[in-house]
């Protein structure tokens, strides 16, 4: 399990939210923040509903960021 950190990023743009605004919210330092959007600590469930929330984020959109396994989704 990974974070999507192409997804993310592409989500925060289309939100037109600055990175430093989210950081904020969320309570942690620029370099905590930089280690869970690359994968090297996780989020924590609490950041997580944070980062949904600024980002207006769909359930499916969540899963595909936070809870991808690096295969792709396929339709069933």
């Amino acid at each position: 399990m990974y974070t999507n950190t192409q997804l993310l990023e592409e989500k925060i743009e289309k939100s037109g939210l600055k990175v430093a605004f989210i950081i904020s919210n969320l309570g942690i330092s620029d370099t905590a923040w930089y280690k869970k959007k690359n994968g090297k600590i996780p989020f924590r469930v609490a950041e997580m509903r944070v980062i949904c929330y600024l980002l207006h984020l769909t359930d499916d959109e969540a899963e595909d960021i936070f809870f991808s396994k690096g295969s792709v989704k396929t339709e069933q």
